[in-house]
């Protein structure tokens, strides 16, 4: 039997968004052949939702939406000109996050490109005018310029896997054509400009895929620390997306740039991104091992270093193991690790867990009178067994006694209400038999 003992005296901290997501949600305004996720969207309690790789997504706007191509068709043009843009349909789609109750946070590069032409992964033609234009982007959703808006966007990063293998033939490349010093003095340029224009605001990137001696390279090379680093992190146990984090961390630490958010900006379960192995990754992700490989990895990354995790993805993607891709309003079970972590972040204040990780991977928090408990069972052995646990609970108790109520995901049951019990006295044990990839979100609360 695994004991787990949950001191709720003993916090550490906040809960942090380890909820968020990559793409909003899937709603057309116009009603003809509408398919809306939007409902689940916001019972998830989703915080924030990147703008990267919209243009995949017709339902989003297709080519027109989110790109700096698609709002700044024509690079000869001029920038302080406001007919240069064209923002219809990317104001939609970023309206349709703020009603969702996420917070768009906004990626300022092209759509990823795996085709053996490419089109708008170029370095920029010029890096000044490159940054002029998204200044103008930010003055257009936050200070209202061009029949624009007041939606506060607080986060901008400037540009995705710029990390490329130099030597690598440019058909294989899918992000960044130029040098690793272009993308430095690109960085710098367009990083500066925009601090300047918006020091309130946060600046920051590059949302790096793999290589660390790049990442060291960049952040010795960075003229202002950026306000976050983001990165990728792909992997078949939490353990390994855990690691990435820890690495991370410690090359900012290194650079003194302690105090530069660590955002983990596109994670999911893959076991190899090659032949029979990538099609089961495909499979997985949308079952019941994927659903507790979401819900494990934002336990064990919430007492991590990082401050925010964002799941690839929330769009029509044959990643995303949240929704259907051809239904979007029905969930898959990897939906419903995002709502169990958001009674989570409701409640606030993370609780100290003595035994965290592999078979069992858990979470606590509490406020006031309420308090929960996530906890799955997950392994990349498909073979693996049910978990008994013993959790062990002290200093969460009243007079009049406990209400405990416990949801289940599994196969058959979607978060259901699976079992309620009632302790008195000021410690009680919890027993449960956890089986393979099932996961429990366990309430208490005192009358």
């Amino acid at each position: 039997m695994l004991n787990i003992n949950i001191d709720f005296n003993k916090t550490v901290g906040k809960i942090k968004p380890m909820h968020a997501t990559n793409n909003g949600p899937a709603h057309k305004y116009f009603p003809e052949q509408r398919v809306s996720n939007m409902e689940s969207f916001r019972e998830a309690g989703i915080p924030y939702a990147r703008l990267h790789d919209c243009i995949e997504c017709i339902t989003y706007g297709g080519a027109h939406c989110g790109d700096i191509s698609a709002m700044f068709p024509d690079f000869d043009k001029d920038p302080y000109d406001p007919d240069s843009y064209d923002f219809r349909i990317t104001d939609e789609y970023v309206k349709v996050i703020i009603e969702s109750g996420a917070k768009p946070f906004f990626g300022l590069a092209p759509t990823i490109e795996h085709l053996p032409k490419k089109y708008e992964i170029f370095p920029p033609k010029d890096f000044h005018k490159w940054a002029v234009i998204c200044e103008h982007i930010i003055r257009h959703y936050n200070e209202g310029w061009n029949d624009g808006y007041q939606f506060n966007i607080e986060y901008w990063e400037i540009w995705n896997q710029p990390d490329e293998i130099e030597s690598r033939p440019q058909e294989l490349k899918v992000q960044w054509l130029g040098t690793k010093q272009q993308f430095f003095d690109f960085y710098n340029e367009a990083s500066t400009h925009l601090k300047g224009c918006f020091p309130n605001l946060k600046i920051g990137g590059p949302s790096i895929a793999w290589d660390m001696k790049w990442v060291r390279d960049f952040l010795a090379a960075v003229k202002i620390k950026p306000d976050f680093f983001s990165y990728h992190s792909y992997a078949s146990t939490p353990e390994k997306i855990i690691e990435r984090i820890k690495t991370i961390q410690n090359l900012l630490d290194e650079a003194d740039c302690g105090e530069t958010e660590n955002i983990l900006d596109e994670w999911n379960y893959v076991r190899s991104w090659f032949n029979e192995d990538w099609v089961y990754s495909l499979r997985k992700m949308k079952e019941m091992k994927g659903a507790s490989f979401y819900a494990s990895t934002m336990c064990l990354a919430q007492y991590s270093s990082a401050d925010m995790l964002m799941y690839y993805s929330a769009a029509p993607h044959i990643m995303n193991g949240m929704f259907r891709m051809d239904i979007m309003s029905d969930c898959l079970k990897g939906y419903y690790p995002f709502k169990m972590f958001n009674e989570l972040y409701k409640l606030g204040e993370c609780i100290e867990i003595n035994e965290n990780g592999s078979p069992i991977y858990s979470c606590a928090a509490k406020n006031g009178n309420e308090a929960a408990i996530m906890l799955s069972n997950y392994s990349e052995n498909d073979d693996a067994s049910a978990v008994e646990v013993k959790i062990n609970v002290d200093n969460f108790s009243s007079a009049e006694g406990v209400n405990v109520e416990y949801y289940l995901l599994n196969e058959t049951h979607d978060m259901k209400l699976s079992r309620v019990e009632k302790f008195t006295g000021d410690a009680y044990s919890i027993i449960l038999d956890v089986p393979l990839y099932s996961t429990y979100l366990i309430k208490f609360s005192k009358p």
